[in-house]
C-alpha cells in the first residue's frame, strides 16, 4: 500500500521498482516543462478563438466609448462571455466561461484596459487581445478553425477553475459571495495543512485567508525573531527554512504550512522563510483573523463531562441543513468522544417519523462504517445491547414507558441501518451473528415494535415488486437480513472463508497446490505442506527477485500479492538462492497481431465490464480496512479490493508491455494510436480507473522515449493524448482530475490508487484518538471519502450502446484497425466471448527496468 499511496506523490523514478508499485510518468515530473507546454497550448486555444472570432463576428472587436474615454479594439467582459456561452453548449453557467477567459488574462494574452488581473463578466470592463505580442495570426481555413476550436473549448474548461479559483483567492475577503467561499471550502478539503482542521474551522478560515504571491525565488518572506503576524499556507511552489546557526533546517513544499507557532505562543518568529523558487503563491491568515478563529471554536465546542471526566465533545455546526436531522441535537457535531457516549448521541438524532426507505442519516452512517476501528463488534454488541434496555430514572410512569418504546425503536432502527450497509459481510462475524439472533427474538416478541418491523417487511416487499419475482407472505418472519441483497454478476465477492486455490513453489521451482480458506495463516499454510519442528519460512518474491519473509501471524497473504508476485516455501538457508519462475518474467512475445483483429471499442468496453464486476465485487468498508490495516481487524479481509487495484497495475503493465514487444515499427505506431483511442473509450465509458492506467502506461518511460513510433502518431491523435495529460497533472493534488470527477453522474468508475491516497493522507495527518477520546471528526473525513464508492455506484451500471460515441468521431475510423489482409468473416477474435477471454488473460511484464532494455533494443 505504501508504495502505491507513494507512487501518486510522483517522487523520483527509480530505475527497479519496489514490489507493487505502480510506475508512473516521467513526462509529469517536470512541473517546468508542464508549465511551458500548457503555456504554448494556451497561446494555441487563443489563437484558434481570436482567428474565429475575426472571421464570424468581426464587429466585437472594435473601439469602445465610456465616461468620455474611447478604448481601442476591444470588446466588453460580458459580451466575451456571451460570445463563448455559444460556441460552447456544454457550459452549465456563466462562471464557467469566466473562469476559461481568467485563464487568457493570467497568460497576459487577454488584458484589461487599466490592467486589471480579474475577469469580470460585465458591460463597463473592457479587455483586448495582445494579437501582435502573441502572435495570435488568424487564419481562414475554416475546417481548421472548426477543428481547432473543440480542442480549445476542451483545454480553457479544463483550465477554468483553476484560473477561477485564483481570481477568488485574489478577492478582498469582504467581497466574496457564498459561492465563492464554498469553492474555497472544498479546496481546503485537499490541502495538507487543512487536513487536522474541523469542517467549522474550515469553514471559517475560507472567509478569511488573503492571497499572495512573489515573484523572484531568493526573496524573503520573513525573518528569524520578527514579530509574528500570520500563518501561511503554500498554495504554489516550496520555501527554504533557514536557522541561525544551522542554516537550512528543511524544505517545505505545496499544500504544507508554516508560521503558526509564533502566532500561537505570541512569540517572536523562530526561522526565516526564503522563496526556493520564482512565482510562489501562498493563503495567508492574519493573526487577528487566527485568534478569533481559535475563540469561535472554544466558543462553539460543548464538552460533556462524567465524574469529573470529559465523555463527549460536540461542535456547533454553523450549517443546519448540513445535519438533516430534527431537535437540539442536530445543531451539533460529535468531534470526540468515548466509543459509548457518541453511540448514545447518534441514538439520539435517528429519525423516528420518517419513512422507511430514507437514506441513512450521514452521521449515522459515518459511525457504522468506520464503528470497527474504534469500537468492534465485541464493544458495540453489548453497548446496543444496554442501550435496547435502557431506562428512565426519574419522571412519570408514562415518561418512562415512552422513553423505552422510543428508545427500543432507535435501536432496532439503527442495527437495521448497520446490516443494511455491511450485507452478507455481517454473517461472517460470530459475535454480531449471535446478538442479532438474540435480539431477534425480543424485538419479534414485542408488539409495540410492530412499526418498526413493518418498515424491514415494506422495504422487502417494495425491492420484490420492483424486480419482479419471489412471492412474500405478509405474515413472514422477521429477518434483520430481509432487505440485503447478494451481488448479481458473474464475478462473486470473495470472502473470508471461500477456499482457493494456493500455488506454492519449492527452491526448484516445482509447484505445490492446495485448497484453503481465504484467511488462512501464513502459520496454517506451512502447517498444511510441511511438518512442524523445522526451519522453513514462507516467502513472497517478485519478478525482479525481491523477496519477503511473511510473519507467521499474518493471513489471506495469497489474496494480497501483487502484480506477478508468487509465494516460495523454503529453509532459511535456501531464501537467498531463491530465483524468479519463468512464468514471473512475462512474456517474450506480444500479441500485435492479436490486438490487429479487435476494435478498439470492443476491447475497451470489455475492459469497462470486466471492471464493473471487479468494482462490484468489493464492499466499501474494505477501504478502511485497508488504510488502517487489515492485520488490525481479525477476521476482515480486503482481497476484492486488492483484486482491484492489482487490475490497474495489470492494464497499465500491459500497454507498456505491448508496445515494448512490437518490434515492427509501422504496427508499433498503429499499436500505440489503438491504445490512445482506447483511453478515450474509457474515458467516455466513465471507466476512470483503467482509463489512468492506460494514460500511465502510454507516459512510462519505456514508451515515453520511443520518438521514431510518437513521430507516426497523426498530429490530431497527440493533441487527444496532451489534452488527457492535463488529468494527470498531479498538482494541487491532482486538482485537474477532481475537477473533471465532480462533472460526472454515476455509475462510473473512480480512480482508485487516488481514493487510498486520500484516506492514507487523512490516515497519517490525523490521530486516532485525542485527548485519549476517539477522534471522530477524522473518521468523518475517512467515511466521506468511503461514500464516494458508494455514490459511484448507486445507479445500475449499463454496457454501452453501439452507436457510434465521442471517441468515434474524433478519430474517424471503422470498428477496427488491421494492418493484416485477413477479411472481418475471417476474424474470431472479434467475438465478445474472445475479447473477454483476452482482456481477463493479459500477460504483463512488470520490471521497469526489463521495460526499458526492450524500448532501448526497438528503437536505440
Amino acid at each position: 500500500m505504501e508504495d502505491l499511496v507513494e507512487s501518486l506523490g510522483f517522487p523520483p523514478r527509480r530505475c527497479t521498482p519496489e514490489i507493487g508499485e505502480t510506475p508512473l510518468p516521467e513526462a509529469l515530473n517536470s512541473k517546468d516543462t508542464m508549465k511551458q507546454f500548457l503555456s504554448d497550448r494556451v497561446v494555441k486555444a487563443a489563437r484558434s478563438l481570436y482567428s474565429i472570432m475575426i472571421e464570424r463576428n468581426p464587429g466585437l472587436i472594435r473601439d469602445r466609448k465610456y465616461h468620455l474615454k474611447t478604448y481601442r479594439q476591444c470588446c466588453t467582459g460580458k459580451e466575451l462571455v456571451d460570445w463563448l456561452m455559444k460556441q460552447n453548449d456544454c457550459l452549465q453557467s456563466r462562471s464557467q466561461a469566466v473562469g476559461m477567459w481568467q485563464v487568457l488574462v493570467d497568460e497576459g494574452i487577454l488584458v484589461h484596459v487599466k490592467h486589471e488581473l480579474n475577469f469580470l463578466d460585465k458591460d463597463t470592463q473592457f479587455y483586448r487581445f495582445q494579437d501582435a505580442e502573441c502572435g495570435l495570426n488568424h487564419t481562414t481555413n475554416e475546417r481548421e478553425l472548426d477543428d481547432e476550436l473543440q480542442e480549445s473549448l476542451s483545454l480553457l474548461s479544463q483550465l477554468g477553475p483553476d484560473a477561477l479559483l485564483t481570481m477568488i483567492l485574489r478577492k478582498c475577503p469582504s467581497q466574496r459571495s457564498a459561492e465563492d467561499l464554498e469553492v474555497i471550502y472544498e479546496e481546503l478539503l485537499h490541502v495538507k495543512a487543512a487536513a487536522h482542521l474541523s469542517t467549522s474551522v474550515r469553514k471559517e478560515l475560507a472567509a478569511v485567508l488573503v492571497f499572495e504571491s512573489h515573484a523572484k525565488a531568493g526573496t524573503v518572506l520573513f525573518s528569524q525573531g520578527d514579530k509574528g503576524t500570520s500563518w501561511y499556507i503554500i498554495w504554489k511552489g516550496s520555501v527554504n527554512v533557514i536557522t541561525h546557526g544551522k542554516g537550512l533546517v528543511t524544505t517545505l513544499h505545496e499544500g504544507e504550512d508554516f508560521g503558526q507557532l509564533a502566532l500561537l505562543n505570541d512569540a517572536p518568529r523562530a526561522a526565516t522563510i526564503i522563496l526556493r523558487e520564482d512565482n510562489c503563491h501562498f493563503l495567508r491568515v492574519d493573526k487577528q483573523d487566527f485568534i478569533r478563529i481559535l475563540k469561535d471554536v472554544e466558543a462553539n465546542t460543548v464538552r460533556l463531562e462524567e465524574h469529573g471526566k470529559t465523555v463527549l465533545v460536540l461542535e456547533k455546526s454553523s450549517d443546519w441543513a448540513e445535519q438533516g436531522g430534527a431537535g437540539n441535537n442536530s445543531k451539533y457535531t460529535v468531534m470526540s468522544g468515548t466509543p459509548e457516549k457518541i453511540l448514545e448521541h447518534l441514538l439520539e438524532t435517528v429519525k423516528l417519523d420518517s419513512n422507511g426507505n430514507d437514506a441513512i442519516d450521514p452521521c449515522v452512517s459515518d459511525f457504522l462504517l468506520t464503528h470497527k476501528v474504534f469500537m468492534p463488534s465485541s464493544l458495540l454488541c453489548p453497548a446496543l445491547q444496554h442501550q435496547y434496555k435502557a431506562e428512565l430514572s426519574e419522571g412519570s410512569e408514562q415518561e418512562k414507558a415512552s422513553y423505552i418504546l422510543t428508545t427500543k425503536q432507535k435501536v432496532v432502527k439503527l442495527i437495521g441501518q448497520w446490516v443494511a450497509l455491511y450485507g452478507p459481510l455481517l454473517k461472517e462475524d460470530p459475535i454480531a451473528m449471535d446478538f442479532l439472533e438474540r435480539l431477534k427474538k425480543e424485538v419479534a416478541a414485542d408488539f409495540r415494535l410492530s412499526g418498526v418491523l413493518k418498515e424491514f417487511r415494506d422495504r422487502r416487499r417494495t425491492k420484490i415488486l420492483e424486480n419482479g419475482y419471489q412471492s412474500l407472505s405478509r405474515n413472514q418472519q422477521f429477518d434483520w437480513f430481509s432487505n440485503c441483497e447478494e451481488p448479481v454478476g458473474r464475478l462473486q465477492p470473495i470472502r473470508a472463508h471461500d477456499k482457493v486455490l494456493y500455488e506454492i513453489y519449492r527452491p526448484d521451482n516445482k509447484p505445490l497446490t492446495l485448497m484453503l480458506p481465504v484467511n488462512t495463516s501464513v502459520q496454517d499454510v506451512m502447517s498444511a505442506i510441511v511438518k512442524p519442528g523445522g526451519d522453513h519460512v514462507l516467502v513472497k518474491m517478485n519478478s525482479t527477485g525481491e523477496r519477503a519473509q511473511l510473519k507467521l501471524d499474518a493471513t489471506a497473504v495469497y489474496t494480497a500479492l501483487g502484480l506477478n508476485e508468487r509465494l516460495f516455501i523454503c529453509t532459511s538457508s535456501q531464501v537467498d538462492q531463491l530465483t524468479p519462475l519463468k512464468e514471473q518474467q512475462g512474456p517474450e512475445r506480444g500479441t500485435t497481431d492479436v490486438l490487429e483483429q479487435m476494435s478498439s471499442k470492443d476491447i475497451a468496453t470489455e475492459l469497462t465490464n470486466y471492471d464493473w464486476e471487479l468494482f462490484t465485487a468489493m464492499h466499501e468498508v474494505e477501504l478502511v480496512y485497508y488504510v488502517f490495516g487489515r492485520h488490525k481487524f481479525p477476521g476482515a479481509i480486503t482481497a476484492n479490493l486488492e483484486r482491484f487495484v492489482r487490475r490497474f497495475n495489470e492494464v497499465q503493465h500491459w500497454v507498456v508491455t505491448e508496445l515494448c514487444l512490437c518490434e515492427d515499427l509501422v504496427k508499433r505506431a498503429v499499436l500505440l494510436k489503438k491504445f490512445i483511442k482506447i483511453a478515450a473509450v474509457l474515458k467516455e465509458q466513465k471507466n476512470l480507473n483503467s482509463f489512468f492506467a492506460v494514460m500511465f502506461g502510454l507516459s512510462n518511460s519505456a514508451v515515453h522515449r520511443l520518438y521514431k513510433t510518437w513521430e507516426r502518431i497523426p498530429s490530431k491523435t497527440k493533441r487527444v493524448y496532451c489534452a488527457y495529460e492535463r488529468l494527470m497533472d498531479p498538482s494541487r493534488n491532482h486538482r485537474a482530475y477532481r475537477l473533471a470527477v465532480a462533472k460526472l453522474s454515476p455509475p462510473y468508475i473512480p480512480f482508485m490508487p487516488l481514493l487510498l491516497k486520500d484516506m492514507t493522507f487523512i490516515n497519517e495527518g490525523n490521530p486516532n484518538y485525542v485527548e485519549k477520546l476517539v477522534n471522530f471528526e477524522k473518521l468523518r473525513m475517512i467515511a466521506k471519502t468511503v461514500k464516494i464508492v458508494r455514490g459511484c455506484r448507486s445507479q445500475p451500471y449499463v454496457p454501452s450502446s453501439p452507436q457510434r460515441g465521442l471517441a468515434d468521431r474524433m478519430f474517424l475510423e471503422g470498428p477496427a484497425t488491421r494492418i493484416s489482409t485477413y477479411s472481418n468473416h475471417t476474424l474470431p477474435l472479434q467475438s465478445p466471448t474472445n475479447i473477454r477471454h483476452y482482456i481477463q488473460n493479459l500477460k504483463v511484464i512488470d520490471s521497469q527496468r526489463k521495460l526499458t532494455q526492450l524500448s532501448r533494443t526497438i528503437e536505440c
